[in-house]
């Protein structure tokens, strides 16, 4: 009777899993859907008192028209949002993709601040980027 060993392993999406039978070697992969858009970059440029100008690259494979990465916001370390950029349409055939979002007030005091990026169907998520603000 041979013997049978499922080694399985996950990264967002992708899973992967191995068995080992009889001494040979059998690999699947099945593919999970993305739920979320993942922020991978973000830069941060100060416009004036307070303001700030916020360069985020957002990545979203999944994207079709019927859903995509919708927006993206920035806020401080307590959760309070202090800008959003709304996205109007998918971004299938440009991945990752950089958009603005300009004159983003933030509070005095506040050094560092996160962005994290929103699903048309499963809201915010994924990877956020922690940005600090310059001159602070």
């Amino acid at each position: 009777m041979a013997k049978i060993r499922l080694i399985a392993s996950g990264n967002r999406g992708l899973w992967t899993a191995a068995i080992l039978a009889g001494g040979t070697l059998f690999s699947c992969l099945a593919f999970a859907e993305q739920q979320f858009p993942d922020v991978v970059s973000v830069e941060v440029h100060a416009r004036g008192d307070n303001q700030f100008d916020f360069d985020v690259t957002v990545s979203s494979p999944y994207d079709t028209p019927q859903r995509y990465a919708d927006a993206f916001h920035v806020m401080g370390p307590d959760g309070k949002i202090f800008g959003e950029r709304k996205l109007l349409h998918d971004h299938a055939g440009e991945q990752p993709f950089t958009r603005d979002l300009y004159g983003v007030e933030i509070p005095p005091g506040i050094k560092k601040v996160t962005v994290q990026a929103r699903d048309k169907k499963y809201g915010y998520g994924g990877k956020t980027a922690d940005a600090n603000l310059p001159d602070r």
